[in-house]
């Protein structure tokens, strides 16, 4: 099965490559959805410029927002300088952004950064046509409900042959919701029957496509509270759950790697709790560094006080700055080995 579907993808592609065809430079889609050494990419593409050529690997990404950026260059880094981000559109800021981390893109609307000495191209503020559509249809599983089952397949993909009651249960939702996510996992290649019972299969697949979708799409939705702690040296060592929380984000991340200095807190429940505002001298700040997120799930982590390691990567990578996106990929291969 192809990773995208190819139809919304290949005209993402073709319109990105139409906005930046300027004089001197010559584009070629050499293949579309490879395999290689450095995993499976949307498309290799062939740059000509002043007798010379480059070669592009591809990731395509309709809707790019700030906070679907981390999970984004994390999928990129196996594809080295060779890496090329193809999207409907990048904002100036976000340009600026991309061009400060070396991220060479082009977008439909005509901007692009592309460092290919002696070639160097740097182009903003290009608006995207109007009535321009960024993020594709992705299904009713890829819905803030659906996402809740997905995330419940990925951390415990075992589950999956379970009566939709049991699934619906530790998903946080209703039973009917559980139905019409199983019946469309099959047809995106996610789902299939093996020996008579149900099996996860392509889970690396469904990880890189919840994680921005959860980015995007559900995480805003969690939102309980935001508070300013002056000092974070306690978030480490925090015992969350005397506060009924669950431990995630950057803290969780720092006790899991030994490799993380927290710039932010994160923490999960149903409510906050007015000691931990005491304790720790937080005041109320919608910028703030500590986020309090509602939980959505019912089972355990791995890690007593701590949220599944699987949500630790997906905040990590929204938060999406290049120490956390580095710390995000110690963890992954941890969690792909869960899929085996």
């Amino acid at each position: 099965m192809d990773k995208h579907p190819p139809q919304i993808d290949m005209d993402l592609l073709h319109a990105a490559l139409t906005a930046v065809q300027w004089p001197g430079l010559n584009w070629s889609i050499v293949e579309k959805d490879l395999a290689c050494a450095t995993g499976r990419q949307d498309a290799l593409l062939r740059l000509h410029f002043d007798g010379r050529e480059a070669f592009y690997l591809v990731e395509l990404k309709r809707g790019l927002r700030r906070a679907t950026l981390g999970a984004a260059l994390h999928q990129m880094m196996p594809y080295g300088k060779k890496a090329l981000l193809v999207t409907d559109y990048v904002t100036p800021q976000m340009a600026d952004e991309l061009r400060e981390r070396d991220v060479q893109f082009i977008d439909a609307a005509g901007n692009a950064f592309l460092r290919q000495p002696p070639l160097y191209v740097w182009v903003k503020g290009q608006r995207p046509p109007e009535g321009a559509v960024g993020v594709a249809p992705a299904g009713r599983a890829f819905r803030p409900m659906g996402l809740q089952v997905l995330f419940t397949l990925l951390c415990k993909p075992d589950i999956a042959d379970l009566p939709y009651r049991e699934i619906a249960t530790q998903a946080g939702v209703a039973h009917g919701t559980v139905g019409w996510v199983m019946a469309e996992l099959p047809k995106l290649g996610f789902i299939a029957e093996v020996h008579g019972k149900r099996r996860l299969i392509d889970a690396e697949r469904l990880l890189d496509q919840w994680v921005i979708a959860y980015a995007r799409t559900l995480r805003p939705k969690l939102a309980l509270a935001r508070y300013e702690a002056t000092k974070l040296d306690w978030a480490e060592a925090i015992d969350a759950p005397q506060y009924d929380l669950l431990l995630g984000g950057e803290p969780a991340a720092a006790r899991l790697t030994r490799n993380l200095r927290p710039g932010t807190v994160t923490l999960y429940g149903e409510k906050t709790n007015p000691r931990l505002l005491i304790d720790q001298r937080l005041q109320p700040n919608r910028q703030g560094n500590v986020e309090i997120l509602r939980r959505f799930w019912t089972f355990d982590g791995e890690t007593p006080g701590m949220v599944p390691h699987l949500l630790v990567y997906a905040d990590l990578l929204a938060i999406g700055d290049t120490r956390c996106i580095e710390t995000a990929g110690e963890m992954r291969a941890d969690i792909i080995n869960q899929f085996k």
